[in-house]
């Protein structure tokens, strides 16, 4: 019992960690805006760079001995399913953040925390506990005061960049919940493989000539470089790992650490300036995560 109660706590880390990583994504993604690259073209670079990330590291796992195993065909494709499912928020969110202020989409995404109790409602048909509702409620207060969104508001906002962003919280939270249900006899890196080849060929909805359009020397590749591998190689290795031992609604609160460390990356990295009242929602934010593990260390 305590050697599963200690996995548990090793796969909230993971989780946790999963999530902050996207973090990088709204920083980067800005960045690319600002150097004249369209969403469709950063949601393309996102997932092919990330696919070559994770080939590379396939490769490199077989030279040091680590043999690559049979994958059925029903199997790669609930995998490249799932890859399809994180292409698809990267395209809702980055459509999204073309239209509408950063803090408003974020706000948006992170309904994801709720959404995904909700999910975990229908699929397992059980009430959730008491502490996951409760951080989540937390967590929701802390995300407005950290995207400071109770000074801006949606009025006046783009419908369809609206809508849009609060899809990508459901498919958000589906990707997260879907991570933890759909496991493969192989290693971590070749089931990740797998999950990208599946985001890459959904990404050629929205950007078919990625591969032939010169994007990549025209100065995008740093970009993908980061936003790949912080924002589909590190989460889906992570998410993987740690998600089956975890409700759902525990690893979509978990995964709000994507606020927190998006805020430190702009501050680092753009020199944002980030007033009180949302280092405050940061707070809240970290203090919903430790709610959330109420319980769930505990020896089954």
């Amino acid at each position: 019992m305590f050697q599963r109660s200690s996995r548990k706590g090793i796969a909230a880390l993971e989780v946790f960690i999963g999530g902050a990583c996207y973090g990088a994504n709204a920083t980067m993604y800005k960045l690319a805006y600002a150097d004249g690259f369209s969403w469709p073209q950063v949601v393309g670079c996102q997932m092919w760079f990330a696919a070559a990330l994770f080939g590379i590291a396939l490769v490199a796992s077989f030279v040091l001995g680590q043999r690559w195993v049979r994958v059925g065909a029903g199997l790669s494709f609930k995998l490249m399913g799932l890859g399809a499912l994180s292409c698809t928020t990267a395209i809702l969110y980055c459509f999204a953040m073309s239209r509408l202020p950063v803090a408003v989409a974020l706000t948006l995404l992170f309904q994801f925390t709720w959404i995904g109790i909700v999910i975990q409602i229908v699929i397992t048909r059980r009430l959730p506990k008491r502490s996951e509702v409760i951080a989540a409620l937390i967590i929701l207060v802390g995300t407005m005061l950290a995207s400071d969104v109770y000074e801006t508001g949606i009025s006046g906002l783009d419908p369809l960049g609206v809508a849009c962003a609060f899809l990508a919280a459901i498919s958000c939270a589906l990707f997260v919940t879907m991570s933890g249900r759909v496991e493969a006899p192989c290693s971590s890196v070749q089931r990740g493989f797998i999950v990208c080849l599946g985001s890459s060929v959904a990404s050629l909805l929205v950007c078919p000539d990625f591969l032939v359009s010169g994007v990549v020397v025209d100065g995008i590749a740093p970009y993908g470089l980061v936003i790949g591998f912080f924002g589909m190689l590190c989460p889906v290795l992570l998410f993987g790992l740690g998600s089956p031992y975890l409700p759902a609604g525990i690893s979509t609160i978990l995964a709000s650490a994507e606020l927190p460390a998006g805020l430190l990356v702009s501050v680092l990295v753009l020199g944002d300036a980030i007033g009180l009242m949302q280092w405050v929602g940061v707070a809240i934010i970290l203090a919903g995560v430790a709610v959330s593990q109420i319980g769930v260390r505990k020896p089954d």
